[in-house]
């Protein structure tokens, strides 16, 4: 299994020791992150950046991330540029793409003509730089793009096959109800599980996503052995966003255990 760190799973760490960890894990890579409460990369050159990753043996799998690229805008397109020449240089294998999530721009008809908007103008950005752009439907109630089938008929129909793909995030796809799964068009796989009973499926946050443990109520190992016997063989990058994660001051132990918790339940599955 091919795992991989997301660094918003250890934001307390600079990038050096981030990648020290993810190599001590045995991950092929990283995702790197423009929203956490420090500068990209902690202000260090993304040259310098994609010259430490090499050495180390390591992929930058992904690079986070433009919101809400579904409410096109020059300043929108501007982000999008500016991430793409970001991961050019610093050897990033693709962008994220992330929908609206107040609650706006829902609408039925809406939602997929701002969807198809959105992707026809980065299109020819990513033509351009080679790129791979990853979108990620988000399934809280709120958000303007939830389902992962809406998002390929709009790939299809402006002819973005090959430049977009999807993430597969675990919690999103518990909170979509969605059960039909696109291993061909999944470019990158989220986990992260929610162990909290207390906590219904529509009170469901980032903030309750922990490691993926055998407490988990998302169904991480099914989901994940169903797109590996689909032909999934990407990386499977772990992003917990609870604060109860966050402030692990060793979270090398805990990682390990859940990735072999997953590799071990997973074999299981296949079998």
């Amino acid at each position: 299994m091919k795992f991989a760190l997301n660094h918003m799973t250890a934001p307390r760490l600079d990038w050096r020791a981030f990648l020290g960890l993810a190599q001590r894990l045995g991950c092929i890579g990283v995702e790197f992150r423009n929203d956490l409460d420090r500068p990209l990369f902690d202000g260090e050159s993304a040259e310098t950046v994609a010259n430490t990753v090499r050495e180390n043996g390591l992929r930058i799998v992904g690079l986070s991330q433009v919101y809400p690229f579904n409410n096109w805008s020059d300043g929108i397109a501007a982000e999008v540029r500016a991430l793409i020449s970001v991961a050019q240089t610093c050897g990033a294998e693709t962008i994220s793409l992330i929908p609206r999530n107040d609650g706006k721009g829902r609408g039925n008809g809406e939602r997929q003509a701002n969807l198809r908007l959105a992707l026809r103008e980065i299109l020819p950005m990513l033509k351009e730089a080679g790129m791979v752009a990853l979108v990620e439907p988000l399934g809280f109630e709120r958000s303007s793009l939830r389902q992962k089938a809406e998002t390929i008929n709009a790939i299809e129909a402006i002819g973005g096959a090959g430049h977009f793909k999807l993430v597969h995030d675990t919690f999103h796809h518990f909170l979509a109800s969605e059960t039909e799964f696109f291993p061909e068009w999944t470019g990158i796989i989220h986990v992260s599980g929610v162990e909290d009973r207390a906590v219904s499926v529509g009170q469901m946050e980032d903030e309750h996503r922990v490691l993926v443990t055998p407490q988990d109520r998302l169904g991480n190992c099914d989901q994940i052995a169903a797109l590996m016997t689909g032909g999934y063989n990407g990386p499977i990058s772990m992003e917990a966003f609870s604060p109860v994660t966050h402030a692990l001051v060793a979270p090398e132990t805990p990682l390990r255990a859940s990735f072999d918790f997953i590799r071990s339940q997973v074999a299981t599955l296949a079998d």
